[in-house]
């Protein structure tokens, strides 16, 4: 196992190279970028100015001075070269619209969707796994099949389709005005007690979760319930029951640990969550997370912000496939990765 995980930490590095060169690619062929954007702004400027010719508020040589400070005087070649060699000694570069270093805008954002992440993720296993394993033994009774329409009604509708639903039945006053419309926080958070913060912090975060954990919730719980009707029908639960033990004890000491290797895989997810967004979901709400981070650097063509978060998500997923085959050791010991 030491070697097969040495290995894939080895592998690691030439599958990120390639990630970041592709991607670096294809936003070299993306239209315009952040010297364009800084000449418009000042062609704008002078605009607004008036009798100026906007075509000619910058002089060629400041342009030069411009392409220079952006490292654009570069070939595209040398400026990846340069960009991967910085990222080895830990230097994302600086935001070209913040003017920060892209480890601190993103450091500055990452916390909000890890809290979301983590906690819709934990929230979908804590309910899924029994929920799912009851409809596997209840297989074709009535409260199955509503339980199942009822899901699956959530599964096929998007998080930002039922956080707009919410705020308007729930949080936009057309209704009823029991949630905040979005935010984090109310405006006179700093004014309150630690008791009201916490109040107030989760009467903000109650719809905006539920909004994240949906679509995991469908899937992870169909999941366990198959997964829970195939053991259920193997020879070995037959024989336990044969052999004197109870159905909830062969339940949970036989079918239960097999039934949650798939399962098991999907926690592999929760290394992504520190650089996840839902991107919709954080516009309905108005949260300020990584998902409005990678939009909005889009936009603006910053590059550098873009490539970090393409790259410490891509080295994330890939920590999260290897833990993913860790655990399925250790669920199921039978399984061996040489």
């Amino acid at each position: 196992m030491r070697s097969y995980i040495l290995r894939r930490l080895l592998l690691m590095i030439p599958t990120l190279i390639g990630i970041s060169l592709v991607c670096f690619i294809l936003i070299q062929l993306l239209p315009g970028g952040p010297v364009e954007e800084m000449i418009s702004r000042a062609q704008h400027a002078a605009a607004m100015k008036g009798g100026v010719d906007a075509s000619k508020a910058l002089s060629p040589d400041q342009i030069a001075q411009i392409q220079a400070y952006f490292g654009f005087d570069q070939p595209a070649w040398k400026r990846y070269l340069t960009w991967l060699w910085n990222v080895l000694h830990l230097d994302l570069g600086s935001s070209y619209t913040y003017g920060l270093p892209v480890w601190d805008v993103i450091t500055s954002r990452f916390p909000i969707s890890l809290f979301f992440g983590i906690t819709s993720f934990f929230l979908s296993y804590l309910v899924c796994i029994p929920l799912g394993l009851w409809k596997a033994v209840h297989h074709g009774s009535k409260l199955d099949s509503l339980s199942s329409g009822l899901i699956f009604s959530g599964y096929v509708m998007p998080g930002y389709a039922l956080g707009i639903l919410l705020i308007i039945f729930l949080a936009g006053g057309s209704y009823l005005d029991i949630f905040p419309l979005g935010g984090l926080t109310s405006d006179d958070f700093e004014d309150f007690t630690f008791f009201e913060k916490v109040v107030d912090l989760g009467h903000h975060l109650i719809l905006p979760i539920f909004c994240y954990m949906i679509s995991e919730f469908a899937f992870l719980t169909f999941l366990m319930k198959n997964s829970a009707l195939e053991e259920l029908g193997k020879d070995y639960m037959r024989t336990a029951l044969a052999k004197g033990m109870s159905f909830n004890q062969a339940l949970v000491r036989h079918a239960l640990r097999n039934a949650l290797i798939p399962i098991a895989t999907r926690l592999s997810e929760i290394c992504t969550l520190m650089f996840a967004g839902a991107l919709l979901i954080e516009k309905v709400f108005d949260i300020d997370g990584m998902g409005l981070l990678y939009y909005n650097s889009m936009v603006n063509r910053d590059y550098n912000v873009v490539m970090g978060v393409i790259f410490l998500s891509s080295l994330m997923a890939m920590i999260g496939r290897l833990f993913s085959d860790i655990l399925y050791t250790l669920v199921d010991p039978r399984i061996k990765f040489s």
